[in-house]
């Protein structure tokens, strides 16, 4: 028995990193997934790897949201949880004295106005279900200032947990539960690149986890898989922090 059997669920940005971490154990606990993302060729492969279905999305756009959703419910005749993960973090995006305002605009759009969207369409299927759980991915930079700029992302961010919280109490009644998901930095091709273009900015994220390391992916995979699953079924409107201790810290050991 599996923590989502027979349960549909809905994973964008599930081509890699995170996504692909937790459509692989959501599969595993029982899901039928849909990996939603822009990157067909991945998609497709993790898609056929876990027996789920892919479906080529931006987020970003109204049409292309409200299309995945149809989609999905054509193949599994309903939905059950969502977990709006996709996200983008440019190298644009530094300081607010250097961010323009393309820049600005473009990480709220994917970050931020994707969610919205994401949980616009998809809370009608939920609630045609009777209930459901939808995790929506903010950040450890929700909570508190981060050492290293990046102010768009930093207020998209918060604005999907701000977001999380209203809808989390608003439908609770109706058995939808929504959750804000706040990584702390993780080990994911978009941490790579990072790496590989500035490690010196990369390395001033890691002196502050207290742990003295990245999260694995699928470290995080398992968080989402409580919030999706029964085990959290108390537990709605909250800001799951998954950070490695860097909320907690005043200064870290070396």
């Amino acid at each position: 028995m599996g923590r989502l059997d027979n349960k549909v669920a809905v994973i964008t940005g599930a081509a890699s990193g995170i996504g692909r971490a937790t459509a692989l154990r959501f599969a595993q606990e029982g899901a039928k997934v849909v990996v939603a993302d822009l990157a067909e060729k991945e998609g497709t492969l993790l898609a056929s790897e876990i027996g789920g279905t892919f479906v080529e999305v931006d987020v970003a756009s109204e049409p292309s949201v409200e299309a995945l959703y149809k989609k999905t419910e054509e193949v599994y005749g309903g939905i059950d949880v969502l977990f709006n993960n996709a996200g983008i973090s440019p190298a644009d995006d530094d300081s607010i004295l250097t961010t323009g305002l393309e820049a600005w605009r473009r990480v709220q759009e994917v970050n931020l106005t994707s969610v919205y969207l994401c949980c616009r369409y998809g809370i009608p299927h939920l609630q045609k279900r009777g209930g459901g759980s939808i995790i929506n991915t903010a950040s450890f930079v929700a909570v508190l200032g981060s050492a290293t700029s990046q102010i768009s992302y930093t207020a998209s961010k918060g604005g999907v947990l701000s977001m999380s919280r209203e809808l989390g109490v608003q439908f609770a009644r109706e058995g939808i539960r929504v959750n804000a998901l706040c990584p702390g930095p993780v080990n994911t091709p978009l941490l790579q690149e990072l790496f590989a273009k500035d490690p010196e900015r990369a390395a001033r994220r890691l002196v502050h986890v207290p742990m003295g390391r990245f999260a694995e992916p699928e470290e995080i995979a398992s968080a989402v898989l409580f919030l999706a699953s029964d085990d959290s079924s108390f537990m709605t409107a909250s800001t799951f922090l998954v950070d490695g201790g860097i909320h907690g810290a005043y200064v870290t050991p070396l």
